[in-house]
């Protein structure tokens, strides 16, 4: 018995040990750091990164990216990163990656965030009322749009939700149906001869037939969580989400193939609501605000503030008045229609400079 009990203890002191002594990972402790006291960045901006390397690790290379879009180095040491801030990236909160190569052909990656935004402030536009048009003070507005001379509206709330064919110079419903109980409506557009529209937090839009209102089809979102605004350039479809992004899908698949970031010079910004695509320019109402966002759709940047203040004010006044919502541009007229929740009021307006 105690030549059997010499034998284990004998045994597990040689596994233990064998065990103890295995090799540690020969990773070196690379890590990145952003040069400077700040890690948002205008675009056209110098930029400067480096790649700490504890251990002296013998580096041969280093490839920088941001979104996967590889950066030009300017620097010979390739451990510093220093570039501009490209013209054509996208805004917003993005990542900063540094694959590093290292004892002849061994690769690993260190990571940090960063925010790139525009290097330009927002103009500042006004508004002038051309007309005033009756509108259905019972419509919890959510999108508004003009096609074939005929402007389609989508109203919100449970119970409430619908789409409609309106005849805008008298209010009257010329059609309407009724989404089911459970959806929240929200935002519409029209896109070869289809009319798409969203639901807030049920995962679901619609496809429309734009003639008689039958509905076609169904599509659900994939990273965007919610529904919001809808808009579209006549090939690409944007969706905001009431984050600070706004997706772009492929209308064949309603696949959501990436996002911009809605920034300025300072910060991103948030709950872009119902959107409407006019001369190369994404506008966006800001919602709970008495303003619209003019948004570049290639990058993300907010170009333009409209200032709406005092227009509510036109609004008659009643209990469950809600805020500024709905923008519709009309191209034969090349004026704006827009209005609110629950207003009795549409307003066809001219935006200037102020």
């Amino acid at each position: 018995m105690k030549i059997y009990n010499i034998f284990i203890i004998t045994f597990l002191s040689l596994v233990i040990f064998s065990c103890g002594s295995e090799k540690k990972s020969t990773t070196p402790n690379f890590s990145l750091k952003i040069d400077g006291e700040t890690t948002k960045f205008p675009l056209n901006a110098a930029f400067k990164a480096t790649v700490i390397n504890p251990n002296n690790a013998n580096v041969s290379g280093v490839a920088y990216t941001i979104n996967d879009k590889e950066l030009t180095n300017s620097n010979a040491n390739p451990l510093v990163l220093q570039t501009i801030i490209p013209e054509t990236a996208l805004l917003g909160k993005h990542t900063l990656k540094a694959v590093v190569t290292f004892d002849d052909g061994k690769t690993t990656s260190v990571k940090k965030n960063l925010t790139i935004l525009s290097n330009s402030k927002p103009k500042i536009y006004t508004y002038k009322i051309v007309n005033t048009f009756p509108h259905d003070q019972r419509a919890y507005t959510q999108g508004l749009e003009f096609y074939r001379d005929t402007l389609f509206e989508s109203t919100g709330q449970r119970g409430q939700s619908s789409l409609r064919k309106v005849d805008y110079k008298t209010g009257k419903i010329i059609q309407k149906i009724d989404l089911e109980q459970r959806y929240f409506g929200e935002g519409i557009t029209v896109l070869n001869n289809k009319l798409y529209m969203l639901t807030w937090r049920a995962n679901t839009g619609f496809i429309f037939n734009p003639n008689n209102l039958e509905r076609l089809d169904t599509f659900t979102y994939q990273n965007s969580k919610e529904g919001w605004g809808f808009c579209n350039d006549g090939e690409k479809l944007f969706k905001s989400d009431g984050t600070e992004k706004i997706w772009i899908l492929d209308p064949a698949t309603l696949q959501e193939q990436y996002a911009i970031q809605v920034c300025d010079h300072k910060r991103t910004y948030v709950k872009a609501n119902e959107l409407e695509y006019i001369d190369g320019k994404i506008f966006a109402n800001s919602y709970q605000n008495p303003s619209m966002m003019i948004i570049n759709p290639k990058n993300g940047a907010l170009e333009g503030i409209v200032d709406f203040r005092g227009l509510k004010e036109k609004v008659t006044n009643h209990p469950q008045i809600d805020v500024f919502n709905g923008i519709a541009y009309n191209p034969k007229t090349k004026t704006y229609f827009v209005t609110g929740k629950y207003w009795d009021k549409m307003f066809e307006v001219e935006i200037m400079e102020k």
